[in-house]
């Protein structure tokens, strides 16, 4: 456990001592900050444009037309960001020849895939929580839906070490960062859209292609309901990248 908690703090300090960090925490809460105050302005517009009665704050339900786009826009966000956040984990240390280094030490291959999973994901863990004052700020508007904003946050946090996870493992195939990311991306972009390809929605291949798909489970956690089975796909969807990464990395020590 030492071993993960050295290695990982060693990640997450490479993020703010480059910045390449810094420069992705401030884009990430520019656009956010962006989308909320859009969000919010056409909501404070509309609700006036009706009065302020007991139909209008019916009609325009704060977590509908503000929770859930913020999230369901910071998602996207996460899409694009979270590979060029790990496109670096592995693929950096390959070029260098630092992987070597690591690998004949006296550290485990599941201390080094878990030490950089936990250092990257403490530093997306910071971004997230640097948007806490968005919803915040809904409370001195109004009285959001707790529970939503809660398991709104538990969305982002298992779709984001999902995310990760595809990261670390496609760094560790290739010492080309930039390689690194387009598979990470393109194979993210699979799993967000695959649901898409059943037209119908409806039927056994409809039901499989929906579960895969990420985008459904986020939608379902963005709406309040926590389901079991939610929660074991993120989980089983990090465990099985997690564990495909150590083999891969595993095989290193082999040639």
């Amino acid at each position: 456990m030492r071993n993960i908690l050295v290695l990982s703090k060693r990640e997450l300090q490479a993020y703010f001592t480059s910045p390449t960090g810094w420069l992705f925490l401030c884009a990430f809460l520019v656009i956010t900050g962006f989308f909320f105050a859009s969000m919010v302005g056409y909501y404070a517009m509309q609700t006036t444009e009706l009065g302020m009665g007991s139909y209008s704050q019916d009609q325009f339900d704060m977590g509908e037309y503000l929770v859930a786009p913020f999230f369901a826009n910071t998602s996207v966000i996460l899409l694009m960001l979270c590979p060029a956040l790990s496109m670096r984990l592995f693929a950096e240390d390959r070029k260098q020849g630092s992987l070597e280094l690591l690998l004949t030490s006296p550290i485990s291959t599941f201390e080094i895939v878990m030490g950089k999973y936990l250092g990257s994901m403490g530093f997306v863990l910071i971004m997230l929580l640097a948007t806490a004052h968005y919803p915040i700020m809904l409370y001195w508007l109004g009285e959001p839906d707790t529970g939503v904003v809660f398991s709104s946050y538990l969305a982002m946090l298992l779709l984001v070490g999902s995310f990760m996870a595809v990261g670390l493992l496609t760094s560790a195939f290739t010492d080309n960062q930039v390689v690194a990311l387009a598979i990470s991306f393109s194979l993210l972009l699979l799993f967000w859209v695959i649901s898409w390809a059943d037209n119908s929605g409806s039927g056994s291949m409809g039901d499989v292609l929906s579960y895969v798909s990420m985008l459904s489970h986020m939608e379902q956690l963005g709406k309040g309901l926590v389901h079991l089975k939610d929660i074991v796909y993120y989980l089983s969807f990090i465990g099985v990248a997690l564990f495909a990464t150590q083999q891969r990395v595993e095989a290193f020590r082999w040639r």
